[in-house]
Parts: structure tokens; C-alpha cells; sequence
């Protein structure tokens, strides 16, 4: 089933040449990113790579989700919190896949709590959203 917004609040545009081994710029300019595959997959890696600008893009939305669930909540959030994306490149039978493991670091609050956070972050957050059903997601607290 095809998720369609009710409205659109906002929208990103990048142009991009060269692929792997290109740049990519926003509309605002304030992306401007020279791209190079990584050593592991036989690049120069010389430059950011789509995974790794997935990795900044994934971790960063989960945490204005985490924040956002717990406002509802009536939960602070850790000034300290922090999360370690992970995603992983790979070949699946119809081309290349990914998949994505997020560690999230909450100091200081009930591991309960915490993990009432996750689990309902992972709900709102966009990217979790858009990657359910269709690649492995792991979310783990630390």
C-alpha cells in the first residue's frame, strides 16, 4: 500500500551528475557534496557516498522524531543523545539492496522509557515510514 501525504510541507531538491562518481547540489546550494564510491566497492573513496549522506539523512530525522514523541509525551530528551546510523550496501537477486541499523544513545533515561520512545518514534519518523517492508531495519538501544 502507497502512503500519500495529506499535504506537502516541504520539498528537498537536489541535482546530481555522474552518479557514484559525480556531485550533487540543492536547489539553496547549501548541499554541495562531491561524490565517490568507497574504497570497499572499488572507488577512490575520496568523497561522500549515497550511504553514508542516507546514514546523516536517517539518524537525523529519527532523532526530531524522538524529540517530537516525546514532547507528546511529556519526556525530556538527553541533551547528550546521539545515534549511530549504519547502512549497508549489498547485492539482493534483482540488483543491490540496503539496509539500515540505527543505535541510539539516550543517557540517563529508564531503559523502559527510552525504548517507549523508539518504538514510537520509529511509528512517525518518515524515513522509518518509508523504509518499512522494503529493507531490513534495525533499531537498537544502547
Amino acid at each position: 500500500m502507497t502512503t500519500k501525504l495529506d499535504k506537502v510541507l516541504y520539498t528537498a531538491h537536489a541535482h546530481t551528475t555522474g552518479g557514484r562518481d559525480g556531485h550533487s547540489v540543492s536547489d539553496d546550494g547549501l548541499l554541495d557534496v562531491k561524490l565517490s564510491p568507497p574504497k570497499a566497492m572499488g572507488g577512490a573513496g575520496t568523497a561522500t557516498n549515497p550511504e553514508q549522506l542516507f546514514a546523516a539523512g536517517y539518524s537525523a530525522c529519527f532523532m526530531g522524531a524522538l524529540k517530537h514523541v516525546a514532547g507528546v509525551k511529556k519526556v525530556t530528551v538527553p541533551a547528550d543523545a546521539a545515534i549511530d546510523a549504519s547502512i549497508d550496501i549489498g547485492p539482493i537477486p534483482a540488483g543491490f539492496g540496503i539496509a539500515a541499523k540505527l543505535v541510539i544513545h539516550l543517557p540517563g533515561l529508564d531503559r523502559a522509557v527510552a525504548q517507549d520512545l523508539i518504538d514510537a518514534a520509529h511509528q512517525v519518523c518518515p524515513y522509518s515510514n518509508a523504509t518499512r517492508g522494503n529493507i531490513e531495519v534495525e533499531l537498537t538501544l544502547a
